[in-house]
This record gives structure tokens, sequence and C-alpha cells, in this order.
């Protein structure tokens, strides 16, 4: 009994000491979590600090428990012929994973398959009006006005448009009056000739040489601009370039966020403002930082604005003066308008509007692989002599293709397949 006794009274004891270490424990835990009173006031500052400052810079979050990567000596330079490798930081939380888009290589594409990689973006445009201009030689071997009059009927009601289906159709007739179109394949190739000449518009003589060279995008909601400039830095950053975003949609916080998950990915800076704040102070800003810092590039985002309100017009002409204020009296090196292409001639009046209030310099038209309405670039062009600067053929960054005029008629009026003629 006594032996019992003793047993449990030593188990007990034992019980406990192992109950007040694990007591100990924890709370030397808990107390590491804590930051110092002086470290605690620091963040806190930093935080004020930070709300305070109208015009910010965003960039890549650095994790406080991690150690900082050790910084290059100079001694070391880098191999010239390598191209830079942006740093991609700590690893997102979980609400970053949820806006980011899955991974890519900042690589241009290769030019020798322009042509087939064209062809599958415009399959939508290929299978609608070149698909329906196909049957109609079909159904019509001879060439002659009953054909070249349904010909023009294809032609406007591919939002190509009417001056432009016109001025197509009159040459047709004329050739056809000298004999120069005898079969089908000679339509063909008068087709491809007149649109790759109304596409040929050279653009204006900006090699974005100077520093900080400045790329304005404008354009209406829903076009596509902010994950165009999104696309744009990633591939100068791939060129060499040291690039610097501008938050300037200052009424859609939806937008700054999405420039910033975009500013990670391709490892640029982004300057923004307070929500409804002013965009040209944004711009400014960036404009300014980029003088400092010796940055090559700046592209500013701007809110997006229906082409018919005039006080958003007028907006836009403010941060055009503000840019040539803060470049010393030069205008943005490029301004380009973002257009939806599923739109089809919409598009051609909102290229007017945009064109009163400001220097187009060229269009960037998204959305080309989801629209049978391709063929609207024509009217556009053709209209307004504004060069195509660059073409969305999906979501991916080597989808925003620079644009050339042969490839992107050798293309779309190449001779349908059988597949194409099915769909």
């Amino acid at each position: 009994m006594t032996t019992l006794s003793m047993d449990t009274a030593l188990a007990a004891i034992i019980a406990l000491v192992v109950v007040s270490l694990l007591v100990l424990l924890f709370v030397q835990r808990g107390k590491r979590r804590e930051l110092p009173p002086e470290e605690a006031s620091d963040a806190r500052a930093a935080r004020k600090a930070e709300a305070a400052d109208p015009v910010r810079v965003s960039r890549p979050r650095v994790d406080p428990g991690r150690a900082p990567a050790p910084e290059p000596t100079p001694a070391e330079p880098a191999a010239p012929a390598a191209t830079p490798v942006p740093d991609e930081g700590p690893p997102p939380t979980a609400a970053e994973e949820e806006e980011e888009a899955p991974g890519f290589e900042p690589t241009l594409p290769p030019p020798e398959r322009d042509v087939d990689v064209l062809r599958r973006g415009l399959a939508n445009t290929r299978g609608g009006f070149i698909a329906r201009l196909a049957k109609l030689f079909g159904a019509r071997p001879a060439i002659d006005d009953s054909l070249l009059e349904q010909i023009e009927e294809v032609l406007i009601t591919a939002d190509i448009g009417v001056k432009t289906s016109e001025r197509m159709l009159t040459r047709l007739r004329e050739q056809m009056q000298k004999g120069e179109l005898q079969a089908e394949d000679d339509v063909w190739k008068s087709l491809r000739e007149m649109a790759v000449d109304v596409l040929s518009v050279p653009p204006k003589a900006s090699p974005l040489e100077r520093r900080p060279s400045l790329i304005l995008i404008v354009g209406v909601n829903g076009a596509g601009k902010t994950t165009t400039i999104g696309k744009l830095a990633a591939r100068f950053s791939a060129a060499g370039r040291k690039v610097l975003l501008a938050a300037g949609d200052t009424y859609r916080a939806a937008a700054v966020l999405q420039l910033e998950v975009w500013g990670r990915r391709v490892n640029c800076p982004v300057i923004k403002g307070k929500e409804g704040g002013d965009p040209s102070a944004v711009v400014f800003e960036a404009i300014k930082r980029a003088q400092e810092e010796a940055y090559d590039l700046v592209i500013a985002d701007t809110a997006g604005r229906l082409h018919t309100k005039a006080p958003l017009m007028e907006e836009l002409k403010k941060v055009d003066r503000t840019i040539q204020k803060a470049l010393a009296g030069r205008p943005a090196d490029e301004i380009f308008l973002v257009l939806d292409a599923t739109t089809g001639q919409n598009a051609v009046q909102q290229v007017h509007m945009f064109r009163e209030a400001l220097q187009v310099s060229g269009i960037v038209l998204t959305k080309l692989d989801g629209t049978a309405k391709g063929g609207m670039v024509l009217g556009i062009v053709d209209e307004h002599r504004v060069p195509v600067r660059f073409i969305g053929l999906g979501e991916r960054v080597e989808d925003l293709r620079e644009f050339d005029a042969k490839n992107f008629v050798e293309a779309l009026f190449s001779k349908p397949d059988g597949e194409t003629l099915a769909a």
C-alpha cells in the first residue's frame, strides 16, 4: 500500500514538471512573435506616412521574416548578351494568387511563325466573311457584275464599312473591265493588294530612345487598356528596357490593383494615387520619378471613358498638357488608342472622338481572336489613316503582336481550306 502511494506521488510530480515546461515553451514563443516597442512604433509610423502620401510607388512586398538578398558587388559586371531576369520576390499571398493569371515567358515570338499564328487568331473572321466570299466563287465561277455586287454586300456586312467597301469594289470593276480578273485567284490577289495598300500606314518616327520616353494609353471602358499595358511592359522589359508604370485610372480601384499585379509579374514599379484623385498628378509624378531614377520608359494608364462624354475627354487633354509640362515642352512619344475588335464599326466613331482630343499615334486592336469582325480594321485605317501598332490574339503575353500589314493580309485573305468553309 505504501509502495503504491509513493509511485502515485512520483507520477504526479513528473506530470507537473512536464506541464510546467510546456507552458514555459508557449510563453517564450509568444514573446518572440511580438515586435519590440520601438519596432512596433516604427511600423505604425511607416503606415501613417504611406497613407499621407497622395502619390506613392507600389513595389513588390518584402517578407519581414526573410533575410534580404545580398547586393551584387560593383566589380562583377553583368554579361552583355544576357536578358535581365525579373526577381519574382517572396511567394504571393492567397489574395495575390487569386488575382494573378498563370505565369508566362516574356519573350518575343519568332517572326517566321507570324502568318500561321495570325491564321489561328483570325479563325473566327476567316470563318465569317472570308468563308462567305469563297462560297460566292463556288456558286458563281464567272467574274461578272452580279458577282461583284455580292462581294460588296459581304464586305459591308463584315464591318469593313460602306466607304471602304465601295472603294474596293470600284477598283475591282475597273480591273474587270480591263480584263484583269479572269479567275477566282485574280480576285483574291486584287483583294489582298488593296488591303495591304489600305493598312500600310507608316507610324510616326518615334524610336523611344529618349529617356524617359512616354507611352500614353487611352480607350473606352472594357477595351483592354490595363492588360495591354502589362503586356507592353513585359515586351519592353524583355528587350532590356527599364519600365515604370503609371496608374492614371484613379476612378476604378480594380484597374490599379490589376496594374499592380502586372507590375509584380514583370518587376516594374507602379506609381499610383488616391482613389478618385487627379490623374494628371499621378502621370506627372511618374515622369519625375523616371527622370530622377533613370528609367527608359513610362507607360501611363488612363481611366476608361465613353468617347461621347465631353468632360472626360477634356480631362484627357489636361493629362496631355501635364505630360508636355513634365517633359519640358515635348508631347508623349506615343499615344495608343486601344480598341475592342468585337465592337465592329462603332470603333470607327471612337477613333474620331479620341483624335479630336489627342494626337493619337497608333491603334492597339484587342480581342481579334474572339470576333468575326476582324475586317473592321480596314475601315478604321482607311477612314482615319492611323496605323495599327499592335493586335491582341489571346490572353498570353506573346499574343500581343506587332502589326505587320503584309502578314495580316496574307493570313486574313488567303483562300480558305475545307475546314474553314465547313465552319
